[in-house]
């Protein structure tokens, strides 16, 4: 057993250590790892600590027995179903906690696939049971090939390319497609959910490329990649392995390929978890940085001397200027839509992950299996697009800024942010990174979901192409963050230009955090070093919370 500690911004996974492990050797342990990480002097390390439990916030005392201070929820997250959210379903991907069902998804489980064996014994007709898919539907299979049915349907749809999705990724797809299932409207076998689960808390993860999907009906060719890989075939990564043969990771981990029965493959291809396991990490990742743009946007401000007359006489009140440019004055207006589109998005999504998106679906109360539309991901792919043409606008007004910035006719600050103009280029062509990366993401923010294009022989002639609008999604939520890490690192050079002026105690705490891991600018240096430690800080969501 391994617990997840979080030292300053950073998470430390550290052996449980058995029984009798305090508190405080669990804390030792994690802050030693921390020192190493940071390679801080002996002089610099920290000796004293309090910790506390991530899931309450409750104070831990280092003298406990960390086993009997921790709960059952500290170490497991557990799926019913209906109350998944954004924030836990990345916190899953990123391997910071096991899974579980819960007793009521266990027993819905149970009496969900009880009404499909009862639909087998009658040999009634039930599509994707003993029927073909989308242009077989009416084709009928013998009792005795439904099981190779359901196997074949896997191996048929593993037809996606390009790189596999990342570990974090591949896990938050898996966790999310049982999470589904836990509803009981899919008819899985619980013994088959408990393989899943096996293999999420194992980190047994299949090889899944991530282009393949149109998004209806559901990410067919993800989800199969991801079942191919548990029932031993094609690839899988786990820690102990890495990248193997899937029969050979499974076994190193005492677990067996799970062998589908009536259903099970339909039932676990059938959905929208690509779109939304995506859609969730870019609605994390997009709340973090709306929150860091408003306090970058600020220290830009003060490094430009702006008026605060379009907002409340705080600062500046002597200030004689009438007005600043729309992207300084305007900053609360387009930077609070933002706001509110990530909020809807999230609203959007969060109702995804908790959704029933199978086809046919199986009631067990009334013991009937209707089939559907569910898994059309129309929903998500709207809000994504939604989202990226949202959150796009807080790198478009941020590169303005930087503009502003380096330019010495609009900042009254040395031109680029640099002296010895002409010897040194300063953020010259930093500048140019921040226009490159809006200018890609204006085209990323054309909608995927107004596009259609007819499969399966016209059977499934409307789709959401939700799986591109994900991927774009995040891609534009990275151009974001890039660009105002640029705006981080331009802002707190203009501020080196005003001492012995000081702006606010929270702004002088960004920038001593942005001063711990990039040095002002005094000559031309690499840029693009300091830009990746700025984005770092930015993609932690450090700027957000500078340490005291």
């Amino acid at each position: 057993m391994r617990v997840s500690l979080y030292v300053r911004g950073e998470w430390f996974r550290v052996p449980f250590g058995g029984p009798s492990a305090s508190v405080r050797s669990l804390g030792s342990e994690a802050l030693r790892r921390y020192h190493q990480a940071k390679k801080l002097e002996d002089g610099d390390r920290e000796r004293e600590f309090s910790m506390r439990r991530c899931q309450g916030g409750e104070l831990l005392h280092p003298e406990d027995r960390a086993e009997d201070v921790l709960e059952d929820e500290d170490f497991y997250i557990s799926l019913d179903g209906k109350s998944l959210t954004t924030a836990a379903l990345v916190s899953l991907g990123q391997g910071l906690f096991k899974i579980k069902l819960t007793p009521e998804a266990q027993g819905k489980a149970i009496k969900c696939r009880e009404v499909i064996d009862a639909f087998i014994r009658e040999d009634r007709v039930v599509y994707g049971v003993n029927t073909g898919f989308g242009m077989f539907a009416r084709t009928l299979i013998p009792k005795e090939q439904l099981a190779q049915l359901q196997a074949n349907v896997i191996r048929s749809h593993c037809a996606g390319v390009s790189a596999p999705l990342s570990v974090e990724r591949t896990r938050m797809l898996l966790v999310l497609r049982i999470n589904v299932l836990a509803k009981g409207y899919s008819g899985v076998s619980k013994e088959t959910i408990d393989a899943m689960i096996k293999a999420f808390n194992a980190s047994c993860l299949s090889w899944v490329p991530e282009k393949g999907t149109v998004g209806a009906s559901g990410d067919l060719a993800p989800l199969a990649h991801l079942t191919l890989g548990l029932m031993g075939e094609g690839r899988m990564w786990s820690p102990q392995s890495g990248w193997a043969d899937a029969k050979a990771v499974l076994e190193g981990h005492g677990l067996k390929p799970l062998i589908l029965k009536p259903k099970e493959g339909i039932a676990l291809i059938n959905g929208t978890q690509l779109i939304s396991s995506l859609g969730a990490e870019a609605v994390e990742r997009a709340l973090g940085v709306a929150r860091q743009a408003d306090i970058i946007a600020a220290l830009s401000f003060e490094a430009l001397k702006g008026t605060t007359k379009a907002f409340h006489s705080e600062s500046h009140r002597s200030c004689d200027r009438v007005q600043d440019a729309y992207t300084l004055r305007c900053i609360p207006q387009v930077h609070g839509v933002v706001h509110d589109t990530i909020a809807f998005v999230q609203k959007v999504i969060s109702t995804e992950l908790n959704s029933a998106t199978d086809n046919p679906l199986v009631f067990a109360e009334t013991g009937e299996i209707m089939s559907g539309g569910n898994f059309h991901g129309e929903y998500p792919a709207k809000a994504l697009d939604y989202l990226a043409i949202g959150v796009h606008e807080l790198a478009s007004i941020s590169e303005r800024r930087i503009e502003r910035l380096v330019n010495p006719a609009l900042s009254e600050l040395p031109a680029f942010l640099v002296q010895d103009g002409g010897l040194n280029s300063g953020f010259m062509i930093a500048h140019c990174t921040a226009a490159a990366l809006v200018s890609e993401s204006k085209a990323l923010c054309h909608p995927s979901s107004v596009d259609s294009l007819s499969t399966s022989a016209a059977t499934e002639d409307h789709v959401s192409m939700g799986g591109w609008a994900a991927r774009k999604a995040l891609r534009v939520v990275e151009h974001v963050e890039q660009v105002l890490a640029i705006e981080l690192l331009a802002a707190c050079q203009a501020l080196e230009f005003l001492r012995p002026l000081k702006t606010t105690t929270p702004l002088e705490k960004v920038h001593e955090l942005l001063r711990s891991v990039v040095s002002p600018w005094d000559k031309d240096r690499i840029m693009s070093p300091d830009i990746e430690a700025a984005h770092a800080l930015v993609r932690q969501q450090k700027a957000s919370r500078p340490q005291n």
